[in-house]
């Protein structure tokens, strides 16, 4: 490992300022220069050797300048600030900065599963399909898992701080290059709120990586001086280091920002490291500029092999050059610049080799006058070097991609390649835009798009600097007027530029050498597709490319085909003898480029993950020592007393209630207010049973099924009035319910005059249940009658309850008499301690979510979402006179006309008790036939609920039975965890089935 030289930065007055820098690289010490990304320091210490590829591990070594890079993916840090998967090119340098090599061991120098390249022939485009077949997947899983993959996830949680943001703009900008920034200065001196985001350290773009000049000074200048311009906008709001990830509809785009990234691990304290933008935008102006494609030659991934524009970067931006002997071969003018740029920093061994049979008379000149050798119509055969470049074997190209036998040797150790250029249009493409193949650039433009959004600059095949510069203003100018905004005096003329600075690609398609016996052409460098992966699909007759892609994996993972998508439909093209526009391009899907998690989740974590709800008498069942759970809300599940587990007083409270009287904090329970002169039609339109005939003061039981007439949700309807509906949905359920009716009144039935609002956590609910609930509630002062005469079950009253206004309803999920009294939230608490306090007299006892699904369970009442899955219907518990009784129509009822929902074979919901009466019976248990079981074997269903009854003394439960219904009485057997139950099929409610309790 031998440093490299440095050499001035182009446009920079001088390198002595830059503060040098420790870091580490696998473990050894290294050394880079204040303004360093990562790959640029790795350069000039002289590693050459940065990674494996995936699949082979063969070594990679730096090949690109940007997001565009393959093969430098490391391992950032570790502990709470480990992050995989990272790009070198993207990395700033920092103090103390730890990297690792990824793929490797036990490092990408000296790798063991490097001997994976010697059995490449055996590794074709998908071998696992065909070899990983007997005995089966899990026999080889064991093997491959642990070497699959390419960094590792982190082990300890990440301690950082992220944030999320909403920001809404009259125009984004997207790339802070020179068509981007010059587009922002327009439209922000005009007056538009305007935000430019760009995924690197500084805005600048290529100005920043090549010797150009601009207003008669170095393109560095330029660019500051705008930057500075744009910041003194109050109306412009300035992102760099933020990746423009992905493109949604009505122009709602997501940005993340690197806050502290470049900071470091300890520069971390009390600052943001990441930030999510959600972006709503009138419009967007992408100008995202473009990628260098590779070209395909044999052993065109060893280290040492970069692309050309890279190679500029390096030098221009960092003062690194890449190597001493270099060569570089291309198929069109702008590559050219890169030999400039090589010698310029000093380079004496510089040789160009093109692939095309003529070049201009002006490039052959250049070349001659700085003592550049040229090779015009010559390709690459061979890389000579297995570790690191040594050198090139060219031979003479007479076309069509096919070259001679005769080879000239060159002796190098970088070869720059340059196959033309791709526009960056993940974004375009995510926005629903559609490409058209341009012949003259031999690459995919922006074509129409619904969505407001321009391309410029490079990103629509404008790749000259004057271009980019004339897009930027008009594209902005455009705008302005598009907005009725009038152009400010201060608007920009294009800035001027040196004619040298502009080279023409006078392209000629050079997509691989089809007469050279190898196999190690290389199309996608991270995931090791070569172009034989390409023609072993063809011959498999895999013609779309999305199945090519899938099939070889090539564009696909981090990488998602920025350098090597447009070489593969090339080579596509070729093998099927088509033109590319034929062959087709895959749709780009978000993010665009990786995104960590934890920008995604923000401070969504732990507990804000999921916010529960807090009861609103939370801190009263606290002091009554309750044992809380998360069900969305946070519920008591059993109230214990002095040494008493979960099931001693699951059993107290049963009995409490079946016996005296028990309190329940029922306010989770979905509450959604329907009102409207035609809100009885809608709910009638909605519910499965009939709601238009409940009467005012009345109370029904309804289902909610979808539009395949699966169950979604169940409650109790009450009517409040004419125009008036309290619906009941379940806790769980609330919120999905609310939204479904609103989607239904926006898109279905827009005519009907109806209003939904959930009004769940505006009311408390404290729910008295047992033989002595009437008697408890005539205690308190309230001028609502509770005798079983004018207050019968299933019956609603409202008034004043303690002197509050009160809601009241009899309604039992316990099967015992039940009053749910609900007051304004503010008073929950108060309600609560009230009630226990009068309710002394009387024992009674406060009663958790545990004891309430026993007492379900013995009543046998349905838990939608536990007692079904999610093919239950209606008539699979029972209500099929329900359904005929009905004669209007509801939602999924055309669904429960088909011959499949009505037929035999269907699991329907039964209820269960153990023959043995104290075997429980074990939830999730299926049926299956016979008493002895016989793997793999066929369900017949499966227990849902179960218990030991403290009523009744004995095992019970509930369950969906493959026609259930017509099998009671049967003894039937439940297989679980390795032992077999025998259970007796019997009607679902187990106690009290005539409901005489109900009616005390």
């Amino acid at each position: 490992m031998k440093p490299l030289d440095r050499v001035a930065v182009y446009g920079a007055s001088s390198n002595d300022s830059r503060k040098k820098i420790k870091f580490e690289f696998d473990g050894k010490t290294c050394q880079g220069l204040e303004g360093d990304s990562l790959a640029a320091a790795l350069i000039a210490n002289g590693i050459d050797i940065v990674g494996r590829s995936f699949k082979l591990h063969r070594p990679r070594g730096i090949m690109g300048g940007g997001v565009e890079e393959t093969n430098g993916l490391v391992q950032l840090e570790s502990g709470e600030f480990d992050e995989p998967n990272v790009r070198a090119t993207q990395i700033p340098l920092y103090a103390g900065l730890r990297a690792a090599s990824q793929n490797a061991w036990p490092n990408a120098e000296h790798d063991v599963f490097g001997v994976l390249d010697a059995f490449q022939r055996l590794l074709p485009a998908s071998f696992y399909y065909k070899s990983m077949m007997w005995p089966n997947w899990h026999f080889y899983e064991r093997f491959v898992r642990p070497i699959a993959g390419l960094g590792k996830a982190p082990k300890l949680p990440d301690s950082q701080k992220y944030q999320k943001r909403n920001v809404h703009c009259e125009l984004l900008v997207v790339g802070g290059g020179p068509a981007g920034l010059v587009a922002a200065l327009v439209a922000g001196r005009a007056g538009l709120r305007v935000i430019v985001a760009d995924d690197r350290e500084e805005f600048g773009g290529a100005l920043l990586a090549e010797r150009f000049d601009v207003d008669g000074a170095p393109a560095r200048q330029w660019v500051e001086n705008t930057v500075e311009l744009l910041r003194q906008l109050p109306n412009v709001r300035l992102l760099p280091r933020t990746n423009v990830s992905g493109y949604y509809e009505n122009n709602f785009l997501v940005a993340a920002e690197r806050v502290s990234n470049h900071l470091g691990p300890q520069g971390q304290h009390r600052r943001l490291r990441e930030r999510l933008w959600r972006i709503r935008s009138n419009s967007v102006i992408l100008a995202t500029g473009a990628i260098e494609r590779p070209l395909v030659f044999a052993n065109n991934d060893r280290p040492g092999v970069m692309l050309a524009s890279a190679v500029r970067t390096y030098i221009n931006r960092y003062g690194v050059v890449p190597g001493r002997q270099a060569v570089i071969v291309a198929n069109h003018d702008d590559a050219y610049r890169t030999a400039s740029d090589l010698h310029a920093a000093g380079l004496k061994s510089i040789t160009v080799v093109d692939t095309r049979a003529s070049v201009s008379d002006t490039l052959c000149r250049n070349l001659t006058d700085a003592g550049i050798s040229h090779y015009v119509g010559y390709a690459v055969r061979d890389v000579v070097g297995k570790r690191k470049v040594r050198g090139v074997k060219i031979s003479r190209h007479p076309g069509d991609g096919e070259l001679a036998r005769e080879t000239v040797s060159l002796t190098c150790d970088l070869v720059c390649m340059s196959s033309g250029w791709t526009p960056t249009i993940h974004l375009y493409s995510q926005a629903g835009g559609s490409l058209k193949y341009n012949d003259s650039l031999a690459c995919l433009v922006p074509d129409r798009c619904r969505q407001n959004v321009r391309v410029i600059g490079a990103a629509n095949g404008r790749f000259s600097l004057p271009e980019c510069f004339e897009e930027g203003i008009n594209a902005a100018r455009e705008e302005v007027t598009r907005l009725g905004v009038q152009l400010a005096v201060a608007d920009i003329s294009s800035p001027k530029t040196h004619a040298a600075d502009v080279e023409a690609l006078n392209i000629e398609p050079f997509w691989y050498t089809k007469n050279v016996r190898t196999d190690k052409q290389w199309l996608d460098f991270q995931y090791d597709v070569k172009v034989s992966d390409i023609e072993l699909a063809t011959r498999e007759n895999f013609v779309s490319v999305e199945h090519v892609k899938r099939y070889t994996t090539g564009g696909m993972s981090i990488d998602q085909g920025k350098s090597s998508n447009f070489n593969i439909l090339g080579v596509m093209a070729e093998l099927s003898d088509q033109p590319i526009v034929k062959v087709g391009t895959t749709r780009f899907r978000p993010p665009y480029q990786p995104v960590t998690l934890g920008t995604f989740a923000g401070s969504s974590v732990g507990e804000r993950y999921a916010p529960w709800l807090s009861l609103p008498a939370y801190a009263s069942h606290a002091s009554m020592n309750a044992r809380f759970s998360d069900y969305g809300w946070f519920r008591p599940d059993y109230y214990p007393r002095e040494s008493e587990d979960i099931v001693m007083a699951t059993r107290r409270e049963v009995l409490a209630v079946r016996n005296g009287v028990g309190m329940f904090d029922g306010s989770p329970l979905g509450k959604l207010e329907v009102t409207g002169p035609d809100a009885a039609t809608f709910l009638n339109k909605v519910y499965v049973n009939n709601l238009v005939s409940l009467r005012p003061g009345f109370a029904r039981y309804a289902m909610l099924t979808n539009d395949n007439g699966v169950l979604i949700d169940d409650g109790v309807v009450v009517r409040l009035a004419e125009d008036h509906y309290l619906v009941h949905a379940t806790s769980g359920a609330v919120g999905r319910a609310f939204l479904l009716l609103e989607e239904y009144l926006q898109c279905e039935w827009p005519e009907l005059r109806v209003h939904v609002n959930n009004v769940t956590t505006q009311w408390a609910n404290v729910t008295v249940s047992g033989p002595k609930a009437r008697e408890l509630l005539q205690q308190f002062e309230s001028d609502i009658d509770f005798s079983a005469q004018n207050f019968p079950h299933m019956h609603f009253r409202a008034g004043t309850f303690a002197g509050v206004e009160a809601r009241i309803l009899r309604a039992s999920f316990t099967g015992e008499v039940t009053f749910e009294v609900s007051v304004p939230g503010r008073y929950g608490s108060a309600l609560w301690e009230r009630m226990s306090e009068v309710g002394a007299q009387f024992q009674i006892t406060p009663y958790g979510i545990e004891a309430l699904e026993v007492m379900r369970t013995e009543k046998g009442y349905l838990h939608v979402g536990a007692d079904t899955d999610g093919c239950s219907n209606p008539l699979d518990i029972g209500w099929s006179k329900i359904i005929e009784k009905k004669a209007g129509d509801f939602i999924g009822r055309r669904s429960l006309q088909r011959q499949a929902d009505k037929a035999e074979g269907r699991l329907e919901f039964v209820g269960l008790e153990s023959v043995d009466s104290q075997e429980p019976l074990p939830v999730g248990g299926h049926f299956i036939e016979g008493a002895m079981p016989s793997l793999p074997m066929k369900s017949n269903g499966y227990v849902t609920s179960a218990c030991i009854s403290p009523t009744l003394h004995k095992a019970i439960g509930l369950g969906i039975l493959r026609d259930g219904s017509s099998r009671l009485g049967e003894v039937v057997s439940v297989y679980a965890k390795g032992r077999v139950t025998a259970v007796r099929v019997v009607p679902t409610t187990h106690f009290d089935p005539k409901g005489e309790r109900l009616n005390g």
